[in-house]
């Protein structure tokens, strides 16, 4: 499973995660850093990605131009990268069942 964390994450999360998500980058890791959001929709899709992002115009794209890529929308106030890393720890198994549903374009966490 490969996750595409999008700038206002941490890039620190792909190593911190790299023993259950261990195909993961960052968008800097790419050369996406300063990309609007459309480009980083055309490199998940075109790489298999899923989107992990705190940017609300990821669910909009997701609306007007369906999916892939799916998109995990994390719905947290500011928090620390260790939180976020918890969350997706945590969420492991409900991951993995949204990644494989082919009906599922959005997960949301809170």
């Amino acid at each position: 499973m490969k996750l595409l964390f999008d700038q206002n994450l941490s890039p620190n999360l792909v190593n911190q995660l790299h023993d259950l998500f261990p195909d993961s980058t960052h968008v800097h890791t790419v050369g996406l850093g300063t990309s609007i959001d459309d480009e980083i929709w055309t490199f998940a899709t075109k790489n298999n990605y899923i989107i992990v992002s705190k940017d609300s115009d990821f669910s909009d794209l997701s609306v007007l131009l369906g999916f892939p890529p799916k998109f995990i929308w994390i719905r947290r106030g500011n928090c620390a990268t260790i939180e976020i890393a918890k969350l997706l720890r945590k969420e492991f198994e409900q991951i993995k069942e949204f990644q494989s549903n082919k009906n599922a374009g959005i997960f949301i966490l809170y």
